[in-house]
């Protein structure tokens, strides 16, 4: 089972013993730490989304380390005016243990999805209506570009008519 949550403005995919990196979060090594924020959670072929987030929806994580990412090098350069600056950045990071994905209730998106396709047979004949009208309106707008094209290639053998005949004189 996987889930993709959110913490840190950033969202990770994790499966249960991933150890992942997100934003230093304010929590002791070793302590156990609760992202309620779960946007997915699924299993294969069952797949459970949330709108925005699912309710009763956990990811358990382990706090394993503290830390600083790799420095990045900033570099502002400006040619012919004798200026270079340099500048590094070290982010602060907090490794988790992902221990367990908690996956309570429905979202209610798919509650909401459940409910109209009960009645498609009255939605169906309203639809292939609108879908008459565009065909038709493409149709004529076919014929339109068409005769565009007509003229454009008769403009074009009038022009080479007339460079034809500057050359003979």
């Amino acid at each position: 089972m996987y889930a993709v949550f959110s913490t840190g403005g950033k969202q990770y995919r994790a499966t249960t013993g991933d150890i992942i990196k997100v934003e230093k979060l304010e929590a002791e090594k070793g302590s156990t730490v609760e992202l309620d924020q779960v946007l997915m959670v699924g299993e294969g072929e069952d797949v459970n989304v949330g709108s925005p987030y699912i309710e009763g929806g956990k990811v358990l994580a382990k706090v394993v380390e503290h830390g600083r990412g790799e420095k990045i090098k900033i570099i502002k350069f400006k040619r012919r005016k004798h200026h270079l600056k340099r500048q590094g950045h070290r982010q602060y990071f907090t490794a988790l243990e992902i221990t367990d994905i908690v996956a309570a209730g429905k979202p209610k998106a798919k509650a909401a999805a459940e409910a109209p396709a009960e009645k498609p047979e009255e939605a169906k004949p309203a639809a292939k209506k609108a879908a008459s009208k565009k065909a038709a309106s493409k149709k004529a707008a076919g014929k339109k570009a068409a005769s565009k094209k007509k003229v454009a290639k008769k403009t074009a053998a009038k022009k080479a008519e007339a460079s034809e005949s500057k050359g003979e004189e």
